[in-house]
């Protein structure tokens, strides 16, 4: 069973700690790239993998790309700095957090509509979902962050909250964006891996996405999410145990 995996892929995990500062370090540094490379090319953008780490680790305007690109990936880097700092302190997630992820995401990009809720319509392009409208936002935001406050920080909240920020859409842009974050700040409070969406991987998460929000069908959701926690998780292992030797683990 999946669950039975994940178990496993953690205890292997939790058996390595505590980690080395240059294991943490080479990690760090490899997520930063690779969640703000992944993330932004599936909203559009068009740098590429090794176009992002330039751009993120020396500064450099690659020619031939818009300047959105570059600020959105810089934009991102500073959002994934941020959600570290938060999942390190410790303390539940609230309201604030998530504009201020939001207001990073958007920072350089979009300073008008960074951190603000949407004060028009929104619509998903090619999906069936009706969105909440205006007015509805602040009420279900807070209802949200009340939800997630109550919940605890494991796979499945992550998940969940995911797609719950994903139905209600507070932002005119970087909604996508800011719920992988807010994703991947529950998984790292829990003592999990980020889980990474690659482009290539889109067509299967949209599609899950969208299930969702037209028919309720939650079953493709939460298989999409646990195959890429699985995945992950076996990454973020591979990487570790060669750095660091592999801890011996019980059958």
């Amino acid at each position: 069973m999946d669950s039975d995996r994940i178990s496993v892929l953690k205890r292997r995990l939790d058996a390595l700690r505590p980690l080395s500062r240059g294991a943490l370090e080479s990690l760090e540094a490899w997520y930063e790239v690779e969640l703000t490379y992944t993330s932004n090319a599936i909203e559009g953008n068009t740098l590429t993998r090794q176009e992002t780490a330039l751009v993120l680790g020396q500064g450099i305007t690659v020619r031939g790309k818009p300047l959105k690109d570059h600020l959105e990936a810089i934009d991102h880097q500073d959002a994934w700095r941020f959600v570290r700092e938060l999942a390190q302190r410790g303390v539940p997630i609230v309201e604030y957090d998530i504009r201020q992820i939001h207001a990073l995401v958007l920072g350089r990009s979009d300073r008008e509509e960074a951190g603000r809720y949407s004060q028009r319509q929104r619509m998903i392009l090619g999906s069936l979902a009706v969105l909440p409208s205006p007015a509805e936002v602040p009420a279900l935001m807070g209802d949200f962050t009340r939800w997630l406050a109550a919940a605890p920080p494991d796979p499945a909240t992550a998940g969940e909250a995911h797609y719950r920020l994903v139905a209600i859409h507070p932002f005119t842009d970087g909604n996508g964006r800011t719920a992988r974050l807010l994703m991947n700040l529950i998984l790292l409070q829990a003592g999990f891996p980020p889980v990474v969406i690659t482009p290539e991987q889109r067509p299967d998460y949209v599609d899950a996405l969208e299930t969702r929000h037209v028919s309720g069908d939650a079953g493709p959701w939460q298989a999409f999410m646990t195959e890429r926690l699985i995945e992950g998780l076996e990454r973020y292992l591979e990487i570790l145990e060669k750095e660091q030797g592999p801890a011996e683990t019980g059958a």
